[in-house]
């Protein structure tokens, strides 16, 4: 599997488009090569031949046929391994000298030049060989074939074909070797590369893409790539530091405001006057638990996966939540759905798990309408602990699923309902901490009310426990993680999932 995805990176096929540029390079080398060489030993083969010709067309012209009789006679025995062939016969091919016997069959050619076969039809005595003649005739009627054998020339021939095919394989294995290597050298540093992206998108902002101190360009993108993180970081801790010290410092002043309207509401005779005053009491709650929410997601991101985490068993989790709203539930009469598996036990904060339970089965509840239907899962799918929320709800429209995590972000549909669309982000900063994911999906596709299905997925306890130490708590947040509980049962009957649906 390893190898098969080390085929596919983009290094490699790279080094393969590569690899195929200088075969073809090769391969154009070798053949010029090769076509220079044997053309060059053709050409040289078919200049003997003529010279011979020339020779013996010079003592036929001084001395006549039967001095060319003589002369043929004279250098088939001064050759006796047969290198030149002759053969010097009438017009009926009755030999007259030479030193093969018989015409060869199927010698005629247009040029002149002939390839034939030295074999037992020709009246050779010897092992089969290949030739290469020029065939004319003489005057009187005969016929004169003036040859040379090319039996070794084939052969070099062949063993410079081997050589050219077995340097091919030698080159193109060779190339694929060179270019899986270079291309796994160069996916290692990829990958740390992507190791430490997928890390510090995690919540690891400390961690910084390391260097070889090479200063090639690995060394450049990573320096860059961290000088971007180091810049982003600064961007995000100083708009993160702006709206929690306005959230921590409003609080105190909206607190007070809020418990003097509600002294102001007592003292009050006139009912219309009450009834003002209530409005601005329910008004000032409603910014303390958006401030509170604020502040709760600004701690769980700082704190990040410093939770002093236990086991917990979130079949019991969800069971106590649904105690706890089942009731309301039963107030708008929807059918409450209740399918929890027993023992799937996950690590993790027991008030931050609750919390971010209670947001969502309160956020079903909240946007499905009367004589709806709400579904709560827990179950263990291999490796994973699953929570499901289903609702026959309004839903929410494909394009705006993935942005329902950010902050102050409302559905169209859900603007009107009270909130402050903080109850999501304040879910995912939970699922984050615990290594979860979130899966937003339709529970009736295709429907005009496709309603909504929340599923969480967190890794399951696996019977290796292990703390984590928490971090010191923010000087400028003292007091207020443990709070953290009580804000949870705030947090759900009061800001909600106001994002989800």
């Amino acid at each position: 599997m390893k190898l098969l995805s080390q085929l596919r990176t983009s290094t490699f096929q790279l080094a393969l488009l590569y690899m195929v540029v200088f075969a073809t390079s090769v391969f154009l080398l070798l053949a010029f090569i090769y076509w220079r060489t044997a053309g060059f030993m053709a050409a040289q083969t078919d200049e003997t031949i003529e010279a011979e010709i020339a020779g013996l067309a010079e003592q036929y012209r001084s001395r006549g046929v039967n001095g060319l009789i003589t002369i043929i006679r004279e250098r088939v025995a001064r050759d006796p391994n047969a290198k030149s062939i002759y053969l010097l016969t009438t017009d009926d091919f009755l030999k007259l000298a030479g030193n093969i016997d018989a015409w060869p069959k199927d010698s005629r050619s247009e040029s002149g030049w002939i390839n034939f076969t030295l074999d037992e039809s020709v009246g050779w005595t010897g092992s089969t060989r290949l030739a290469r003649a020029r065939v004319f005739e003489v005057q009187g009627g005969l016929r004169l074939l003036v040859g040379r054998d090319v039996d070794e020339l084939t052969n070099l021939k062949r063993v410079i074909e081997a050589a050219i095919n077995w340097g091919m394989g030698i080159t193109l294995a060779l190339a694929l070797l060179g270019g899986f290597l270079m291309s796994r050298s160069t996916t290692r540093r990829i990958e740390v590369i992507n190791t430490t992206s997928r890390r510090i998108m995690n919540g690891h902002l400390s961690l910084r893409i390391p260097t070889r101190g090479t200063d090639d360009d690995f060394d450049q993108l990573a320096e860059n790539l961290n000088q971007m993180l180091d810049r982003i970081v600064y961007l995000m801790e100083g708009i993160r530091h702006v709206s929690d010290s306005i959230a921590h410092d409003l609080r105190t002043p909206l607190t007070r405001l809020r418990n003097q309207l509600e002294n102001t509401l007592i003292t009050v005779n006139n009912e219309e006057a009450r009834e003002h005053v209530g409005q601005a009491v329910a008004e000032a709650d409603q910014l303390l638990a958006t401030f509170n929410a604020l502040l709760r997601i600004a701690r769980l991101e700082t704190r990040g996966n410093a939770a002093d985490m236990k086991v917990v068993s979130l079949d019991e989790l969800v069971t106590d939540a649904c105690e706890l709203y089942e009731a309301l539930a039963e107030d708008k009469q929807q059918v409450f759905e209740q399918s929890l598996e027993q023992g799937v036990m996950i690590e993790g904060d027991r008030d931050l798990l609750f919390q971010m339970v209670s947001n969502l089965i309160d956020n079903a509840i909240k946007y499905t309408p009367e004589h709806g239907r709400i579904a709560v899962a827990v179950r263990r799918e291999g490796s994973e602990a699953i929570f499901e929320v289903s609702d026959s709800g309004i839903g929410i429209p494909d394009d705006e699923k993935e942005h329902v995590f950010q902050r102050f972000y409302r559905v169209g549909k859900s603007r009107s309902l009270p909130g402050n669309g903080l109850g999501l982000s304040l879910v995912s900063a939970v699922a984050e901490i615990h290594q979860g994911r979130i899966v937003l999906s339709d529970t009736y596709p295709g429907k005009a009310a496709p309603g909504l299905t929340v599923t969480v997925r967190m890794p399951a306890f696996t019977g290796v426990h292990k703390r984590i130490k928490a971090t010191p708590a923010d000087p400028g947040h003292a007091g207020s993680e443990g709070k953290a509980g009580a804000e949870a049962t705030e947090g759900a009957s009061g800001s909600g999932l106001e994002t989800a649906q």
